[in-house]
């Protein structure tokens, strides 16, 4: 009886030794993770002081006045709206760019270098340079149109909300294409090219093969930087503090930005906790239903 037994403890054994191996690691990064999560949300349902002291329950009376805070409803809108342009705008573009990276021409090693340098740089720097550059009085976009005889008087590119989200908008596409195509580019390296070969033989034409070929094998890698793309976006927080820190008039904040000022600035710590347990749940249900879509088009395709 008991030489029976062996082998069946011993099967037990050897199937639950990886989970005990990254049980550490698991109550690590839980502990890591969820701790601030749960410190978070204490102090949304009580009253902070301006230290972080918290006093007594206060019936949820955080999450009533930021729902009741005029600036809430503009600021949730703007983080949508900047969120969705700047991961759909990434996208757009840093596929084709993969695309012609992947393919083999003289000069190939460069121009991958030359694209992904900017994401050696960080984004408080690219933020300086991009608000020095954009300076009405003597920055280089204004100096470089007046040289070629494109407009006389000064610019204040970010002084107006009309101009300066925009702006940010298409400075957030940029710095976010190099991370975007090192990951595409990893997908695009790693399909065999017999595949293609074949249909280009029997007269798939180029968009043909996109189409039907390499976009349905890379979506594994474009759902990675869509759903990282989308939670660094949300919470993008240096480019649009150092340009503009959410001015003119709250006009380019988010809700990253404005919560900073509401923790920060005003010492209004208990709305403060209430936004993070907020945008916290915003994002974690976002990325849920993506990856359930996701899933399931997987499931439907295979």
């Amino acid at each position: 009886m008991n030489r029976a037994r062996a082998p069946a403890n011993g099967k037990i054994g050897r199937a639950s030794a990886p989970y005990l191996l990254i049980l550490p690691s698991i109550l690590f990064a839980f502990w890591i993770i969820g701790y601030p999560i749960y410190d978070m949300a204490n102090m949304s349902v009580h009253a902070v002081n301006r230290f972080g002291k918290t006093a007594a329950f206060n019936d949820f009376a955080n999450y009533q006045r930021l729902f009741s805070h005029q600036l809430f409803i503009g600021c949730l809108i703007r983080t949508l709206v900047w969120t969705v342009f700047v991961v759909g705008g990434t996208v757009l573009l840093s596929v084709p760019i993969a695309l012609i990276l992947n393919e083999k021409f003289f000069g190939r090693t460069l121009a991958r270098i030359i694209i992904m340098l900017p994401w050696a740089v960080s984004l408080t720097m690219t933020g300086i340079v991009w608000r020095w550059s954009l300076n009405g009085q003597f920055g280089m976009v204004n100096a470089t149109l007046r040289e070629f005889g494109l407009q006389d008087t000064p610019i204040e590119w970010l002084a107006t909300s009309t101009a300066a989200f925009p702006i940010l908008i298409a400075i957030g596409i940029l710095v976010s294409i190099p991370f975007t195509v090192t990951v595409i580019l990893g997908g695009l390296s790693s399909l065999q090219a017999d595949v293609f070969e074949a249909a280009r033989i029997d007269g798939a034409t180029a968009w043909q093969r996109f189409r039907y070929l390499t976009l349905p094998l890379i979506r594994p890698f474009l759902n990675i930087v869509l759903v990282l793309n989308f939670i660094y976006v949300f919470n993008s927080f240096p480019l649009i503090w150092v340009m503009t820190q959410g001015d003119p008039a709250n006009s380019t904040d988010i809700l990253v930005t404005w919560l900073y000022k509401l923790a920060f600035r005003y010492g209004e710590l208990g709305i403060a906790s209430a936004l993070s347990i907020v945008m916290f749940v915003i994002l974690l249900a976002l990325t849920i239903t993506y990856a359930a879509l996701a899933m399931r088009n997987e499931r439907s395709t295979a």
